[in-house]
């Protein structure tokens, strides 16, 4: 899969939000490169396939001011590695974004196998 169509089912997936998750996305880039930097690799494992960085929504106070965005990670070989198939890829990428958005809003793990259970009703 090309970068520009990988990117495009990112953009599909956060389109695809309820409008109350949109709404609230403020000052977040969302990156996607082949697979995480080798120091982030070897903290946190070469078979990432996304990661958040940035300081969660419950975390802040009202004297916090962040010029800088918040960055969602979303990798794409280490995606596509898991894949057997396009669909597969597409149901991946949405569980991805949707998890890292997740930690951005703030959720544990509970709450975001619930939130990703809405990336793939199947």
């Amino acid at each position: 899969m090309t970068r520009s169509q990988f990117e495009e089912l990112v953009h599909e997936t956060l389109h695809a939000l309820p409008a109350f998750f949109r709404r609230r996305l403020q000052n977040v880039l969302i990156i996607v490169q082949d697979a995480p930097d080798p120091e982030i690799a070897r903290e946190l494992g070469d078979d990432l396939l996304g990661l958040y960085h940035g300081t969660p929504l419950t975390e802040r106070s009202v004297f916090h001011e962040r010029l800088e965005p918040d960055i969602i990670y979303i990798y794409q070989k280490n995606i596509e590695s898991l894949a057997d198939s396009e669909e597969e890829v597409r149901r991946q990428v949405r569980i991805t974004v949707i998890h890292e958005i997740g930690h951005y809003f703030g959720l544990d793990e509970a709450q975001l196998e619930i939130l990703e259970s809405y990336a793939h009703p199947d």
